[in-house]
């Protein structure tokens, strides 16, 4: 495995789940949803894909990264459950139950992911809501899993169930010893990279300091310039979860009459809602917010890749301190297209290439003491929230005849930033999801009916103030 894969389950703890959630809406076209039917379907194509195969095997005493061992069937009872969508039903209820399905942590001894199906949530469509592990996939990596996962168009018409399996190619388990020799071989590899990653990273800084000097847009310094907002304590267990969907044609005009990135508008709508929530709250910071923004490091025409981890993050300001929305999402653009400079300066791998040097034992340990003594609560965080912006398929997908009626995504919070908003597109409509600790926001829900009114100030040249 490698060290960016592994690090997501160093960091985890009974507080922090590393795993992200997928949700499909789905509805059957012709008959009745069938439970077993569906299933079986879906199952059968993970047959086909090695990550959902895999479980991890930490070596013995922790000496290096854990492997990736392929060594059994896909276990139905262990990873398919079935929920009922408590009262009030539709969205609300089904967003009440993704919320306690996140709040449990993955089993490790298995293949590192889940797929609970929620029934009956509206109008006779059925939410399939999937936990994956971070260490699985990333959502470039997720996005590929689905498409291997829906039906595809020229593709073979027989169900899924009844078409030839590969062979699993199922692989032993290592002796103890093996797994050692193992481990300390790779650690010895590592070991020889490590000059020239310090050659690197010692250039990367010095080119950053220059371009300090030149530039005159300033990225906040993550802990140094973030405020303390309510969602930036220590974390308990539990979840919420929530939606909301805008129209990516209106995001696109916006973006048009600004002259910014789509994912500046996305970053200005998140700002302007934050902005509006706290105001109501009378706690809105004097410094701005500051996002997390993981971006994807894969190189431009690579094959599709089915696991893994290839991300990055800039930090840049949400501009919350900025009352006009139009001068707040032209701040963000500078901010966000400087931020970029300054990792492209550093070099989109350059984390990527040290976490393969974490400890696993002392990080493990460290994370848990961390978690333990909620020292997250006595210091600045590293930054206020996540904002993720992935886009999905443009065009409507069918899984197993049925239709694929829409799709949210959201990743996983960590101790000290309790919230984690991230918009998925899918067939032009932008899809939010929003995920926290209802420890530190009880409701989530007026929050999120600010996106809609922070968008629409933007589709104006002059926009309005808060």
């Amino acid at each position: 495995m490698e060290g960016v894969d592994a690090g997501y389950l160093y960091l985890e703890t009974p507080t922090m789940h590393m795993h992200t959630l997928k949700i499909a809406i789905i509805e059957p076209r012709e008959q009745p949803f069938d439970l077993e039917h569906m299933t079986a379907e879906i199952l059968a194509r993970l047959e086909q894909l090695l990550p959902f195969r895999r479980r991890i095997l930490p070596p013995p005493f922790r000496l290096n990264h854990p492997l990736w061992l392929t060594d059994r069937r896909v276990e139905l009872e262990h990873h398919v459950f079935h929920h009922e969508v408590p009262a009030p039903g539709g969205m609300k209820g089904l967003e009440e139950l993704i919320g306690r399905v996140s709040a449990t942590p993955l089993d490790r001894s298995r293949p590192l992911w889940e797929m609970h199906v929620c029934q009956p949530f509206d109008d006779g469509r059925v939410a399939v809501v999937t936990k994956m592990h971070h260490a699985l996939a990333d959502g470039v990596a997720a996005n590929a899993l689905l498409g291997n996962l829906v039906d595809t168009p020229g593709g073979d018409v027989r169900p899924a169930r009844e078409r030839p399996v590969a062979d699993l190619d199922l692989e032993p388990t290592p002796s103890r010893l093996s797994q050692v020799r193992m481990a300390l071989v790779d650690a010895t590899r590592q070991i020889g990279i490590l000059p020239g990653l310090v050659f690197r990273t010692v250039r990367a800084i010095r080119a950053l300091v220059a371009r300090k000097r030149v530039s005159d847009v300033d990225v906040p310094r993550p802990v140094l310039d973030v405020p303390r907002v309510v969602f930036n304590d220590s974390l308990t267990a539990r979840r919420n979860f929530a939606t909301c969907t805008l129209s990516v044609a209106d995001i696109k005009e916006a973006q048009r009459e600004h002259g910014v990135t789509l994912n500046d508008v996305v970053l200005a709508v998140v700002s302007g809602a934050l902005r509006r929530w706290l105001v109501d709250r009378g706690e809105l910071p004097e410094r701005p917010l500051v996002a997390g923004v993981p971006v994807a490091t894969d190189q431009p025409g690579a094959p599709p890749r089915l696991g893994g981890n290839r991300v990055s993050n800039l930090f840049t300001s949400l501009a919350t301190d900025i009352n006009d929305p139009r001068e707040r999402l032209l701040s963000i653009s500078r901010t966000t297209g400087e931020s970029k400079i300054v990792q492209r300066t550093l070099g989109p791998d350059m984390l990527v290439d040290w976490v393969q040097f974490a400890p696993p034992a002392p990080l493990s340990a460290a994370m848990r003491l961390y978690s333990r003594s909620q020292a997250a609560s006595k210091h600045p965080p590293p930054f206020n929230l996540v904002v993720s912006n992935v886009r999905g398929p443009g065009e409507e997908i069918e899984i197993s005849g049925a239709a694929l009626r829409d799709l949210f995504s959201v990743g996983p919070i960590l101790e000290g930033i309790g919230m984690n908003v991230t918009a998925w597109s899918y067939c032009g409509r932008m899809n939010f999801s929003f995920l926290s600790c209802p420890d530190l926001v009880p409701d989530l829900a007026p929050l999120v009916a600010e996106f809609p009114r922070a968008l629409a100030e933007l589709r104006t040249t002059k926009g309005a103030t808060a």
